[in-house]
């Protein structure tokens, strides 16, 4: 009988707060600890840091993304034709992708082999013509690295 109320006894003592308190830790974007301890209000602290710094990388991401221009309406400011190529590729690109684009280049699909490379610079007034009555047939590969170090490119065959 007394060895089942001692551990009733222990138990309800356990129960009534003397148990472990809760301790709080805190980290750096490293993962080192800053903080640890039983204040909650050092990490209710740290969670609004988090979210006002959070917010902020949200706002700079938005405005990143209306700076730079999807794939899907670049291609829509590029012109390329006639494809399939017989002889002569013409590309042409409009003033809004003039800006944006450092060089054009072609390779043939079945190998690394650049083709044709050039860089963008004024002279070209937005438009390139490509000799390829000299090439095989098959695949070729068009490629536009833009200045922000993308690079979109698009498949064109030559018969």
């Amino acid at each position: 009988m007394k060895i089942k109320l001692l551990s009733i006894l222990s138990l309800f003592i356990s129960f009534l707060g003397f148990s472990q308190t809760e301790v709080y830790f805190k980290y750096d974007e490293a993962g080192n600890q800053k903080y640890r301890g039983t204040n909650a209000l050092a990490k209710k602290s740290d969670e609004a840091e988090k979210s006002k710094i959070q917010s902020e990388n949200t706002e700079k991401i938005i405005a990143s993304q209306q700076q730079l221009i999807d794939e899907q309406t670049f291609w829509k400011q590029i012109r390329s034709y006639p494809v399939p190529v017989n002889d002569v590729l013409t590309i042409e690109w409009n003033e809004d992708v003039n800006g944006l684009i450092e060089s054009v280049s072609l390779y043939q699909h079945s190998t690394t082999h650049w083709k044709f490379q050039e860089q963008n610079i004024p002279s070209l007034n937005k438009q390139l013509k490509i000799n390829m009555s000299g090439y095989e047939w098959g695949v070729y590969i068009l490629r536009f690295t833009l200045k922000d170090g993308r690079v979109f490119s698009r498949n064109i065959t030559k018969r």
